[in-house]
């Protein structure tokens, strides 16, 4: 299975106006968006890319792992991050973490894979961590999200 890694952020005047805007930057804004834990699929491939092509016909079921931190207007900024760890199979977990500060995003992302390492008995070779930060605007909501995107859209 191919998983693309996408970030994005945006601003608007509700969460959930601030939450599209976000998945508009990531590319993926009109799919219906199905989020799934952290299992990592034996055989996948993971690409990081700036936005994700086309996925299939609009409005269809786009199954994700995601981080996703969305901030109060006025409110400082926040940041969002998906890291992963996989195996010789290419199988692996993904873990997210959300906070205000990018660099507290990344140590929970790692100490998260830690955990989830230390719970099975695979033999890991590779991390990686990705995040995204947002500053907070007035008047306006701000979302930073991280996606990890499995294959391409499934009709509902």
């Amino acid at each position: 299975m191919q998983i693309r890694i996408v970030t994005g952020t945006g601003t608007g005047p509700t969460p959930i106006a601030a939450y599209d805007a976000a998945l508009a930057a990531a590319g993926v804004h009109n799919y219906n968006i199905t989020t799934v834990s952290s299992v990592i699929p034996d055989g996948s491939t993971l690409e990081i890319v700036d936005s994700a092509p086309d996925l299939g016909p609009v409005g269809e079921r786009l199954t994700v792992v995601e981080a996703r931190a969305t901030s109060g207007v006025g409110e400082s900024g926040v940041a969002a991050g998906l890291g992963w760890t996989t195996t010789e199979s290419d199988r692996g977990l993904f873990y997210e973490a959300t906070d205000t500060d990018p660099e507290s995003v990344r140590e929970g992302v790692a100490a998260g894979l830690d955990s989830g390492r230390a719970l099975r008995e695979w033999t890991f070779t590779d991390e990686r961590i990705v995040t995204e930060h947002v500053e907070g605007t007035d008047g306006s909501f701000a979302t930073a999200l991280v996606l990890g995107i499995y294959g391409d859209s499934e009709p509902i």
